[in-house]
């Protein structure tokens, strides 16, 4: 998620005319990208969220295997969370408090986070059920077709 989401800024950043100064996707910490000048900050900012959840989509539709499908619904619902956590915690660092720093009203704001935190939770979740539940539960004995995990019975801690 962090990759696809730092990678949103940094493609859009330069196709902004933007000149990287620093940038930094190591797994282990904060990924981060500082563009200056950044002709368009705005369109810069908005590109990690919404890259971020259009790279692991469109991957998804082109690989159609359920576990590209549990990853970008993973990082939709990530996406949309650290939006929202950003925007709790106010740390001015964050993607949340540059975006309305920078003129991003926050119906938008809100209206992404709602969008991508709903479609996301209930993807990953029934994707979550699918690649998490055993074989054995696939076609129980005398089963109507229905797995437990598609009745809700596997992977409680999601609900």
């Amino acid at each position: 998620m962090t990759l696809t989401h730092e990678l949103g800024h940094l493609v859009i950043g330069w196709g902004c005319g933007g000149t990287l100064r620093a940038a930094d996707l190591r797994p282990w910490r904060l990924p981060y990208s500082i563009f200056d000048p950044n002709p368009r900050p705005l369109l810069t900012l908005w590109g990690g969220p919404v890259l971020g959840v259009l790279f692991p989509l469109a991957s998804a539709l082109l690989m159609r295997r359920p576990s590209a499908w549990f990853v970008a619904y993973f990082c939709l619902l990530a996406n949309g969370v650290y939006l929202s956590a950003a925007w709790l915690s106010g740390d001015r660092f964050l993607d949340t408090s540059q975006l309305l720093e920078h003129g991003a009203h926050p119906a938008v704001v809100v209206l992404y986070c709602v969008l991508t935190i709903g479609f996301g939770y209930a993807g990953f979740r029934r994707h979550c059920l699918r690649v998490l539940s055993s074989p054995a539960d696939a076609n129980p004995a005398g089963s109507t077709g229905e797995t437990d995990a598609e009745r809700g019975r596997g992977c409680h801690w999601l609900v």
